[in-house]
């Protein structure tokens, strides 16, 4: 089989998204590890997938201007990755028009074309369009949410709040000291750079794929720090992480811990679970006891029963991410206006549990 290009990838890795209702992080990771591009192309993969993620909304404003009727779902994603090249990142419009067309189906090359070519005609003045249409338009935010953020805190920082969700994030690690010492880490990788303020953290200019699949870091905001130092684990303690997938703040906490002691660790997502037990496999977490539970349910597995009572218990209970979009793309598209009340509730539930 072919080796797919990183603008194939990123379509592939779209479409996944929106048919299966995945994460993003979870189906681009997946696909990525199974290629071999370089760290250009991969670079690359990411700037587009997430890209057209972030500009969903506004890519489609400018395909209603485009076309007058309707196209496809799966055409519609080839078009927004073509305009999001030549609108958005300003690729040279041979390349971007180019190899997007190429994208396509043989019997939709001709639509696709045209649509990009009229866009490289009318550039300015789609964007002069653009600049006239409503904050959510704009920025590409649910409307319930910029209306949200304008009643709370005035439109002047709502606007400020949506453009920076739309910066791409920087990309921290935490050194894993289960697998490699500081010293050595950043002998090994002198692409990273030290944060001043957290020792065990650095930053690079993009992902460190050598490093993450050896284990010797785990990508990881600095600021999800604070839960597990204030939970303050110690060696050969039970610790309960109640809603831990991914696992970065359970890799933390095994790590303060010395890999000494018992962390029963839970989710209720079982493909998130799957993920938790490779994240800790690649980590090398050796003290982590893994499994699927909702504790929004009445009964409590004996896995977890058995080791009870815990020294300490971690509770990252299940929030609407609202402070993390600019990490988290996807999840404006997963909210709905509903799901702050609910947060709220089932948050109450799984304390209480």
């Amino acid at each position: 089989m072919a080796e797919l290009s990183a603008r194939q990838i990123a379509l592939t890795a779209l479409r996944l998204w929106r048919k299966e209702k995945h994460f993003a992080d979870f189906i681009i990771s997946g696909l990525l590890t199974k290629t071999q591009l370089n760290a250009s192309d991969r670079g690359f993969a990411l700037e587009l997938f997430y890209g057209v993620l972030r500009n969903l909304t506004l890519l489609d404003f400018w395909i209603g201007c485009l076309r007058g009727s309707g196209i496809d779902r799966d055409l519609r994603d080839i078009v927004r990755f073509g305009l999001y090249q030549l609108l958005c990142l300003r690729t040279p419009e041979h390349a971007a028009v180019h190899e997007t067309v190429e994208l396509a189906a043989k019997k939709q090359r001709n639509v696709v074309n045209a649509i990009l070519r009229t866009a490289t005609r009318q550039r300015s003045e789609l964007l002069a369009r653009a600049a006239t249409q409503p904050l959510f338009v704009r920025t590409s935010h649910p409307q319930f949410l910029v209306e949200r953020w304008q009643q709370h805190f005035g439109d002047e920082h709502a606007e400020e709040l949506c453009k920076w969700n739309n910066l791409p994030a920087p990309v921290y690690a935490r050194i894993n000291l289960l697998k490699i010492d500081r010293t050595k880490f950043l002998h090994t990788y002198p692409e990273s750079r030290p944060l001043r303020d957290r020792s065990m953290f650095v930053q690079f200019n993009s992902l460190p794929s050598s490093a993450l699949e050896r284990g010797h870091c785990y990508i990881q905001d600095p600021s999800t720090a604070v839960a597990c130092e204030l939970l303050d684990p110690k060696p050969a303690e039970r610790i309960l992480d109640a809603t831990a997938a991914p696992g970065g703040k359970t890799g933390y906490i095994a790590q303060l811990m010395e890999n000494l002691g018992i962390i029963v660790v839970c989710d209720r997502d079982p493909q998130r679970t799957d993920t938790l037990k490779e994240n800790m496999a690649r980590l090398g977490v050796g003290i982590a006891q893994i499994l699927q539970h909702d504790w929004t349910g009445k009964r409590v597995p004996p896995e977890i029963t058995s080791v009870a009572p815990f020294d300490r218990i971690l509770i990252d209970a299940p929030c609407s991410n609202t402070g993390v979009m600019r990490r988290r793309v996807d999840v404006k598209w997963r909210l709905r206006a509903t799901d702050f009340l609910r947060m709220q509730q089932r948050q109450i539930e799984i304390v209480r549990a």
